[in-house]
């Protein structure tokens, strides 16, 4: 009884009461009720609290830690979406027949071409397209990407050829889809090049086709088994690394640009959820193996990321160690790119490419098996 009344046990209650309930606004789309997305993100709060309340009461009383320890065992899985631990985890073992799939996810951040991006020389530009082209990688799947024609206007000369760099000299088919060509015919959009044969494309757009859309291509591994790679980026924040910064360094800073932001994150996060919720609608309609690749411009702790964590194996979640940020900026322990797998995968490795600091965003690369029967009687459907 005095445990029952006692303050700490009271604040352990809360506890668990906000813990439900953040886990409830993960699943709420915004796009139905907005604000919900701000209870979603004090989600890794409550989780590392109910884990000190674990802590806690086994000092003092076991039997009350069993039930917020009954808690952490049933939200495991979203604790392992912003820090992944697999202590015990065995090293991967494919099985005889297992067919590997090599794949690379990259925001490429166009190269770096305007101006202001630039280095001397273009020095991050060559070298990241050296990088893609050499990777033994047998899919790359790239977002925000850029290629210039023979007899492009840059005077770097043939530097930004990167389709032809990246595909066709380094043995990869090519698909770009295209979201526009400039006068000098200049092309932005995004990409998949595979060492296996395309049999199958399409693009997937959100209203009207622009930078953030998705796109597919269906490939014919050796064994003859039919795989589906999506590659998509989704709607962006527009909001100013520096602005955010000096939202919360501050009380005058949080004055000057906090309503702004908060206006830009509302748009965004709705933007997201019809966007994701488009492409959920196809995935179901896919029975191909799928691998999907995405910067989605979201954190782990979202209805975007739900969405997908539900029907797919994050990459990250079941194989990776730590927080897996990837965004290559002042603001610490953001994952905003993904790697997923449909269940019929094995994920072998996901490793983030701290190594590659040409863009924005460092590329992630990744091991996946398939059994080799796994697409035999499969048919895909559009």
């Amino acid at each position: 009884m005095l445990v029952r009344r006692s303050f700490a046990f009271k604040c352990t209650l809360l506890v668990l009461a906000w813990l439900l309930l953040a886990i409830a606004c993960v699943q709420i789309s915004p796009r139905v009720f907005w604000p919900a997305a701000f209870g979603a993100l004090t989600l890794p709060a409550a989780l590392a609290l109910n884990l000190a309340a674990v802590g806690y009461w086994l000092l003092r009383n076991w039997r009350v830690a069993a039930l917020p320890a009954v808690v952490a065992f049933l939200t495991w899985p979203h604790f392992q979406r912003g820090l992944a631990l697999h202590p015990f985890r065995p090293a991967p073992v494919a099985e005889a027949g297992w067919q590997p799939v090599r794949l690379v996810s990259a925001n490429v951040r166009i190269f770096n071409v305007y101006p202001q991006l630039r280095d001397k020389d273009s020095e991050s530009s060559r070298k990241f397209i050296q990088w893609l082209a050499a990777n033994p990688a047998d899919i790359l799947c790239l977002q925000e990407f850029y290629n210039e024609p023979a007899g492009g206007r840059s005077t770097e000369g043939s530097l930004f050829r990167s389709t032809d760099k990246i595909g066709r000299q380094a043995g990869r088919q090519a698909f770009v889809s295209k979201t526009l060509t400039n006068w000098a015919g200049s092309e932005f959009g995004m990409a998949i090049f595979s060492r296996f044969p395309i049999v199958g494309r399409g693009t997937i757009s959100f209203d009207k086709l622009t930078q953030n859309h998705a796109m597919f291509v269906d490939l014919r591994l050796p064994a003859g088994d039919t795989i589906r790679v999506y590659n998509f980026h989704l709607q962006s924040m527009s909001m100013d690394e520096k602005d955010i910064v000096d939202s919360y360094s501050s009380k005058e800073g949080l004055k000057k640009k906090g309503l702004g932001l908060m206006r830009r994150f509302k748009r965004g996060i709705v933007a997201r959820s019809v966007q994701v919720d488009t492409l959920v609608r196809r995935f179901e309609r896919c029975r191909y193996p799928m691998l999907l690749c995405a910067d989605l411009n979201d954190v782990p702790y979202s209805y975007t990321y739900d969405q997908l964590a539900d029907r797919f194996q994050n990459a990250w979640a079941t194989v990776g160690t730590g927080v897996g940020a990837t965004y290559n900026g002042a603001l610490p322990f953001v994952r905003i790119d993904n790697q997923f797998a449909s269940p019929q995968w094995q994920i072998g490795e996901l490793e983030v490419n701290y190594e590659i600091p040409f863009s924005d965003h460092f590329p992630t690369s990744a091991i996946y098996w398939l059994p080799k029967s796994a697409t035999a009687t499969a048919a895909g459907v559009e």
